[in-house]
């Protein structure tokens, strides 16, 4: 059973790693066997240094996902680490919070560029890799706001609700040809896109008293599931969204 869970000799191409979920997931499907290649607005030092750390194989590349002519570019620079992509996390993405009467248009397309159509577009290139292999595993980052409205950031929220709609239509077309696009719906993790969060005493404290586990996630709860996601032992799971919440949704 053990080897269900074994990436050795896979390739992952991750996002979003310069810290948080991203960094954390790279980490952990490294532990797995993965080799990684981390791709991050600003840089990955301190991930690919954790990797590396650990006797495991990676490489970074620095670019700007929300440009949609930087991902083509991106995707043939991290085939050519490694040769093939087997893994493929869409985790990058960005939040502004403002009401939604408020809600600049640039605040709006900022996020919908990075958390929807850069999820689309590199699916679709990884996805046209994968078809011509005959396997593959796509893992994209949803939200607790994939199910909910949230407060103060309709932006993000539409955008996590595409990430469903996404993962889900893919998985449709491309269930029989070998590759699984299944996501991840993180809770109340304790990131830098939730400090606000935690900053806030009164709204902190409701989100607490809500969480049966009794304490916000931590990053490091993310790899185990993204791992299972990536590997053989979720061969037979398509278009599913896995929450990872602490039993929020079910409070």
């Amino acid at each position: 059973m053990r080897m269900s869970f074994d990436l050795t000799g896979k390739t992952a191409l991750v996002t979003g790693t310069s810290g948080g979920i991203g960094q954390a997931i790279a980490v952990g499907l490294a532990e797995a066997g993965a080799s990684v290649v981390a791709v991050s607005a600003s840089n990955s030092d301190e991930t690919v240094r954790m990797i590396r750390e650990k006797g495991g194989f990676a490489a970074q590349i620095s670019a700007d996902l929300s440009q949609i002519d930087n991902l083509e570019p991106v995707f043939n620079e991290a085939l050519a680490y490694y040769g093939s992509i087997d893994i493929l996390v869409n985790n990058a993405g960005t939040i502004r919070r403002a009401p939604a009467a408020e809600h600049s248009r640039s605040d709006w397309f900022d996020v919908i560029d990075l958390n929807m159509n850069a999820v689309f577009f590199l699916s679709q290139l990884a996805g046209n890799h994968m078809i011509a292999r005959g396997s593959g595993k796509i893992i994209n980052i949803a939200s607790m706001l994939s199910f909910q409205g949230g407060i103060n950031v309709p932006g993000y929220t539409a955008s996590k609700h595409a990430v469903t709609g996404i993962t889900k239509a893919l998985a449709n077309e491309w269930g029989g040809k070998g590759i699984q696009v299944n996501a991840i719906a993180p809770g109340y993790i304790d990131t830098r896109n939730t400090a606000p969060l935690m900053a806030d005493e009164k709204r902190s404290q409701a989100i607490l008293e809500r969480i049966p586990a009794g304490r916000w996630g931590l990053p490091k709860d993310l790899q185990g599931p993204a791992v299972f996601l990536a590997s053989a032992a979720s061969d037979y799971m398509n278009g599913h969204i896995l929450c990872v919440d602490g039993g929020w949704l079910a409070r």
